[in-house]
């Protein structure tokens, strides 16, 4: 029997155009945008557009449908999704009948691939430019066969729909690609998959596999498909890898016992989150592709100016005034005695709590929270003043110094609809807005409900620094502001650049951010250049609430592909296919802002070029569907919503940027500097500092003697020595001991387990341990580890850390030390990890320095003589006079790891025995102080 033509049509709404579904070969808008204003040509559409209340999803459509099978198989490689929907369903009726498939996916996603077989004939997807693809679908189209993406009016998703007409007993396998790259949120990864078969099927699952090269954090599957599915979720981790399986059988999936209706109707829902054992950030090198990821914690987040500007026209009466109130609030008792806010509330007038910024304290916070519950929505909608007023208030606070440098100056815009009064030309309101706008300040819009010009607002808040996003009016507007505010409420850097040596990448995406909030990700791509070197290194300068720091993170260019070469369930291609997607992704966003219509057709080759070559469908390209064996075809667009934007979370465009950055590990001072010479180790150089290593052993060198003298502290694990106490200059130098794993020869052992260095006058305390490098300013708390390379800058103190290897402290370029980190085996039967300390001896210390170090820069005359041989012939025994003291000391030699800290080069010194008596004033117990921060009391 010959098979009818397949009859292949998309599922309209009855205001189908309003999404510019294409079905006629037009595309006004697009048309359009190059000669008029779009936003005043996209408001024409606006009140067509349904609510997502009202829109029918069905995700099978037809009776006597029979679904053999619904698969659904996400596969997580470093934060990018692919992920492949599956159905096989049967006309099981007695009649010819359409069947629909419709899947919804996430919006930020790009559809790569939809395959169909009808009874043996097979559809392959391929991604062309919508011209190329409409010239081909022609002849299709007069047939009427379609297929297509509909963007749905709802937050994050669309949906994918289409439909084939065929005769009883018919099967029809769906096969439908997405991919998207996770963002992070409030330090989670969500992946959502809306498992929504239609009807009971005998063979339904879902598999969800991640794999983070560089750990997974946690896994969860919160239970978003309802409590009757509590417990069929099953999660299997392992430090690199996750498999989440959902696999319910035909009983579980009934509404009830005896029900036909499926209970599978909803999102399924996976968050994780990875581990980060730097600061410095992740950089994954895969198929000549790069991608750094940036999540810093451990922070001291930056204080905040806020405007708050509150749309109360008339259309904001009822529900959508209570829960901006509600959400209002909540959001001012988050702020802090250091942020500073003012609430601006407007219709067709202009209103200010207060004309000037004041600070978060709880007196201001309560009149504010008294002033935004008393509002009364009534009138037009002036936007352009409003947002200016906002302007010129920070202006006003930023000119008058009244607020901290360092702080984030943010303005959040909340409004249902469209200007009515002053300036009504959305055009014209964003150049008002950019043109009195700082870089300081960015601009966060609030769209509540689908009034309102999501298109205009997301545009507003992208050329302004910010972000945008849609609120929806319902009982949950509340809680969806709130969660908004809490994604930016917490910045921890500001004027964030990563970068690369030029000679070693090409193609950027952006790389420089405005700022950085707690819980979020900055994410650069580009492709990687053959150079010859076998790494990678890249370059991270951000300025913090107290410090500007530079961070330095590599990779090895071959490392990963054999690992992911080895992994059952991750592709080896996602580095080109993230690059890829967050570039089109950009271009898109900087397409809506082209100024002009040659920049926007410069911008659009590009897109369609891009994803052409990766198969990506966008708003500028569609997926021709053709069958293997004849000339049906259908086709899937992306419309591009103007209710929706473009791109949602991918921030303002930015041109690539690549500059030379020198591949030195920060800045050493030149004492740090020691290498022997090649005459044998009696004839080594003098190092030039004094030192503590090990057990803990003092090696302290005297200049005007010429000579090194050694002494050994036996103290206790606990306890804190005062290495040095400065009250002239305010600076304490104190060294923790910790304890060996056990004795050893009847001796426990003891090294230094902490270092504090402590600058009273700054205010700042750098405490190294080997597991974390602590600063504290003040209040001010940052955490680095010891995985990567740091450049600190404070007001007055500078910190280089080495990655595993050493961190050098420098005040007010006057007195620096090093503290380097030794690492012993896990698994050794005494030994610890612990730190070594070298300081020189040209600090500038005050003449009332002092500590078992610090003494010894007001140098003591040391004299030797007496030279004998003593019990062992290699170790020569003399009496040392000093400090009106005659000690016997011996000729030996300890250990300077600043070269090579593995073996270490021998310091020839004079060993004074019982901890140094004698050479140091008074008894090494009288150093043990009480804390890190004490000063040594006067001996």
């Amino acid at each position: 029997m010959k098979l009818p033509p397949v009859l292949l049509a998309a599922l309209l709404l009855s205001q189908s155009w309003a999404f510019e579904f294409i079905i006629d070969g037009e595309w006004e808008s697009e048309m359009m945008s190059d000669h008029v204003d779009h936003f005043d040509s996209s408001r024409i559409r606006r009140g067509l557009v349904t609510s997502e209340e009202e829109e029918d999803f069905e995700v099978i459509r037809g009776s006597d449908i029979t679904v053999k099978s619904y698969t659904v198989e996400s596969r997580i490689t470093a934060r990018f999704a692919h992920t492949t929907v599956k159905s096989s369903v049967v006309n099981s009726g007695p009649n010819a009948q359409s069947i629909g498939f419709n899947v919804q996916i996430p919006k930020r996603a790009f559809i790569t691939n939809f395959t169909m077989n009808v009874n043996g004939i097979t559809f392959i997807g391929s991604v062309k430019e919508k011209t190329v693809a409409r010239n081909l679908y022609a002849q299709a189209r007069a047939r009427g066969k379609a297929a297509g993406i509909v963007r749905t009016n709802s937050q994050d998703m669309e949906t994918f729909k289409t439909e084939v007409h065929v005769p009883p007993g018919s099967k029809v396998e769906f096969e439908l690609h997405y991919q998207e790259m996770m963002q992070r949120k409030l330090g989670t990864y969500t992946h959502t998959l809306h498992i929504q078969p239609g009807r009971l099927v005998p063979q339904l699952q879902v598999d969800v596999y991640i794999f983070e090269p560089k750990g997974i954090k946690f896994v969860k599957t919160p239970s978003t498909l309802g409590e009757h599915f509590a417990g069929l979720t099953k999660v299997t981790q392992t430090k690199e890898k996750a498999h989440v399986v959902f696999k319910p059988t035909l009983q579980q999936q009934r509404k009830c016992d005896n029900c036909t209706e499926s209970a599978v109707d909803g999102a399924f829902t996976v968050q994780y989150d990875v581990e980060r054992e730097t600061n410095a950030g992740e950089l994954q090198v895969s198929d000549g592709h790069f991608v750094q990821f940036f999540a810093p914690s451990d922070l001291t987040p930056l204080s905040k100016n806020i405007v708050f500007v509150i749309d109360v026209s008339g259309s904001m009466w009822g529900l959508k005034m209570k829960q901006t109130v509600e959400a209002m609030k909540t959001i001012l008792d988050d702020l802090t005695m250091d942020d500073y806010f003012s609430v601006i509330d407007f219709n067709h007038n202009i209103r200010c709590w207060s004309e000037e910024l004041v600070p978060g304290t709880s007196i201001n916070v309560r009149e504010a929270k008294k002033y935004i519950q008393n509002i009364k929505p009534n009138g037009g909608t002036n936007i352009n003043e409003a947002l200016l007023k906002a302007v010129r208030i920070l202006l006003k606070a930023l000119d008058q110094g009244l607020i901290d440098q360092r702080s984030v100056s943010m303005i959040i815009l909340v409004s249902d609809g469209d200007p009515t009064v002053g300036e009504i030309k959305l055009s014209a309101i964003q150049k008002n807005v950019k043109r009195e706008m700082r870089e300081e300040i960015s601009l966060f819009s609030l769209g509540i409900g689908f009034d309102v010009d999501f298109d205009f607002l997301e545009r507003i808040a992208m050329e302004n620094r910010g972000l945008a996003q849609r609120i929806f009016a319902n009982h949950d507007a509340s809680e969806q502001l709130k969660l908004f505010y809490s994604r930016v409420s917490s910045p921890l850097l500001r004027k964030i650049t990563i970068q690369f040596p030029e000679d070693s990448v090409s193609d950027v995406t952006r790389n420089h951010f405005d700022k950085f909030f707690s819980g979020s990700e900055l994410v650069v791509a580009g492709k990687v250049k053959s150079v010859g070197s076998n790494m990678l290194q890249s370059f991270t300068t951000a300025s913090a609430a107290t410090m500007d720091l530079t961070l330095v993170t590599e990779a090895d260019l071959q490392e990963l592909d054999t690992l992911l070469s080895q992994q059952q369930h991750s592709f080896a291609g996602f580095a080109s296919r993230m690059w890829a997607y967050i570039t089109i992704n950009q271009l898109l966003a900087e397409r809506s802002l082209a100024p002009t219509a040659a920049k926007k057709r410069k911008i659009t080759q590009r897109i369609m070029t891009l994803a052409v070559e990766h198969q990506f469908v966008t708003p500028l390209t569609a997926m021709l569907v053709e069958s293997q064996d004849g000339p049906e075809r259908l086709l899937a667009d992306s419309p591009k919503d103007p209710k929706q934007g473009c791109c949602p979370g991918i921030g303002p465009a930015a041109r690539t940027n690549v500059h030379f950055v020198s591949s030195k590990p920060p800045s050493q001072p030149p004492w740090f500097d020691y290498t022997t010479t090649t005459q044998g180790p009696s004839q080594a150089k003098a190092p030039h500092v004094t030192v503590v290593e090990n057990d803990p052993h003092f090696i302290v060198h005297l200049p005007k003697n010429n000579m090194d003298v050694c002494f050994n502290i036996d103290s206790k694990p606990g306890h804190i020595l005062n290495l040095v106490s400065d009250p002239g200059t305010g600076i304490v130098i104190n060294g923790q001991l910790v304890g060996g794993k056990k004795m050893k020869n009847n001796k426990l052992n003891t090294y230094f387990g902490t270092i504090s260095i402590y600058s009273e006058d700054a205010g700042v305390k750098v405490v190294v341990r080997p597991s974390s490098i602590d600063l504290m300013e003040g209040k001010n708390n940052h955490s680095f580890s010891w995985a990567a390379t740091a450049k600190l800058n404070l007001n007055r103190v500078k910190v280089a850390i080495e990655k595993e290897h050493k961190i050098t402290v420098t005040i007010d370029d006057k007195i620096s030390a090093m503290v380097l980190l030794h690492r012993v085996w896990k698994k050794h039967p005494f030994n610890v990890d612990f730190l070594g300390f070298y300081t020189p001896n040209d600090n500038q210390y005050s003449s009332q320095v002092h500590g078992l170090i610090g003494q010894f820069v007001n140098e003591p005359e040391v004299k030797v003589f007496d030279m004998h041989e003593g019990t062992e012939p290699e170790k020569k025994q003399a009496t040392m006079e000093v400090k009106g003291n005659k000690l016997t000391v011996t000729r030996g030699w300890q250990k300077d790891y600043r070269n090579d800290k593995k073996h270490g080069s021998d310091v020839y010194c004079w060993f004074v025995h019982n901890s140094g008596k004698g050479f140091i004033d008074g008894h090494y117990s009288n150093y043990i102080v009480p804390d890190l921060n004490s000063f040594l009391p006067s001996l």
